[in-house]
């Protein structure tokens, strides 16, 4: 499979199953596509030649030969018209022993701002407000421990909510994570996830110490984080969070962090608030688009997809110019490696969820993932009896690109690994299908990110 996109002046040819690049000349651009079905029946190289010389290409016979003979020798080097290597592994896959790595404790069923958008009902997630006593999270961390096999680093996020408004839990808990490790051969890599009104320098430091990394949660210019995220009074939020994330990201070296946000309806030219974080000297930085039933005011749809796409488009020429200015930041989905990339099992099944990844809430309960959380169908087990419900963890252990079919003929999906098995089941009440609006702009950031990567070599 192969897949032929124009972007910024450049042909570039992707190469799926290899994960080969090709930046190209306008006649290998317009044969390639042209010639597959000849070069993959095995046709000889006059042959192949013939059947370029009908495209009628604006090209000598000397530059098309030399094309066809390139062309051929990129099959042979196994960098073009490449067979999946992918399918095979399946069996194996599916059948694999699955350890867990990775908890997300939700430390806080509550929250001290009302974002609009919230999945997560202002921290409530369907049921009631609470937060995860020591013992629970205690016992979570006992979990992790036992059930992770040989893996000797484990990672934990502190979530929520807003997990600072449970922070001498959070505190207990990474104690409690530290005195494991040498006994029992792990290391614990912890992260936090904030909106940053508790934000203290005592916090700070703590973070800096502790924390692998600090998720910082922003949504850009000021009009647009203070109409999604406000408090729930209705007053804004940007003013007092900006200067302590700032302090954060130069404490931190402009490493290890960054700020996250998302883009609605009501901010489609998002680029905008990409390129003002940057302005205010964040160098870590993901906005993402929101996830919402179209029913919702602030939900991205299909009639925006055409105006993101530029969007992205226009981003993505603006990190070049920054870049090479010296000024470059690092925007999330933009980076891509094209080089060696994760390891099989991720390209077919992305994050893990409901295997290696689960959710605990704070009274115990195990999901598979925090955008599960409430929804009793999905209930594992808990902390106390651990996975009582194997039939759910089987369920997502057979999650993968291959088992939607909306991802067989995809260019992508050894990229975005199938998307998101959350949102799949949110549009259409089943893990194993995709969410389209998703899909859209998901094949547009990969192909913004390999022109980026052509731009700058």
């Amino acid at each position: 499979m192969i897949h032929c996109y124009k972007n910024n002046g450049f042909n570039i040819v992707l190469d799926v199953n290899s994960g080969a690049v090709h930046v190209v000349d306008d006649t290998a651009y317009d044969l390639i596509p042209a010639l597959e079905e000849a070069v993959m029946d095995g046709k000889r190289e006059e042959e192949v030649f013939a059947k370029a010389k009908e495209l009628n290409l604006p090209c000598s016979d000397e530059e098309l030969r030399e094309a066809v003979s390139e062309i051929l020798e990129l099959k042979e080097a196994g960098m073009l018209y490449t067979v999946d290597v992918y399918e095979p592994y399946l069996s194996s896959f599916q059948n694999r022993e699955t350890v867990v790595k990775a908890l997300c404790l939700h430390i806080a069923h509550d929250c001290n701002l009302a974002c609009k958008y919230c999945f997560a009902e202002e921290g409530e997630y369907h049921g009631r407000r609470a937060l995860m006593s020591y013992e629970v999270g205690k016992k979570a961390l006992d979990f992790l421990v036992a059930n992770s096999g040989n893996r000797v680093n484990l990672e934990v996020d502190f979530f929520g909510g807003e997990p600072l408004m449970n922070f001498d839990v959070v505190k207990r808990l990474v104690a409690y994570g530290r005195s494991l490790e040498e006994p029992h051969h792990k290391k614990f890599r912890f992260t936090l996830t904030t909106n940053g009104v508790l934000l203290s320098d005592d916090i700070l430091e703590f973070a800096n110490r502790e924390m692998a990394n600090v998720v910082l949660s922003i949504d850009g210019r000021k009009q647009v984080h203070d109409y999604m995220r406000p408090h729930r009074g209705g007053q804004g939020s940007y003013e007092e969070i900006v200067p302590k994330f700032q302090r954060v990201a130069e404490s931190r070296n402009q490493m290890n962090y960054y700020v996250r946000g998302t883009f609605t309806h009501h901010n489609l030219d998002f680029s905008e608030d990409v390129l003002h974080l940057a302005d205010l000297g964040f160098k870590q930085i993901s906005v993402e688009p929101v996830v919402a039933d179209e029913k919702e005011a602030y939900a991205i749809t299909e009639a925006d997809i055409p105006l993101l796409k530029e969007q992205y488009d226009k981003l993505a020429k603006k990190i070049i110019e920054r870049q090479k200015a010296g000024e470059g930041f690092n925007f999330f989905h933009f980076m891509i490696d094209l080089e060696g990339g994760p390891c099989v099992a991720k390209r077919l099944s992305g994050c893990g969820s409901g295997t290696e990844y689960l959710a605990v809430t704070p009274w115990g309960d195990f999901y598979p993932c925090h955008q599960f959380v409430g929804q009793e169908e999905f209930l594992m087990g808990n902390v106390d009896e651990g996975i009582t419900n194997t039939e759910i963890r089987d369920t997502f252990k057979g999650c993968n690109v291959y088992a939607k079919e909306k991802c067989k003929n995809c260019f992508a999906k050894f990229y975005c690994s199938g998307g998101c098995a959350a949102n799949s089941y949110h549009f259409h009440g089943h893990i194993n299908d995709a969410y389209e609006i998703g899909c859209e702009l998901q094949r547009k950031r990969i192909e913004c990110a390999i022109m980026i990567k052509a731009a700058l070599a």
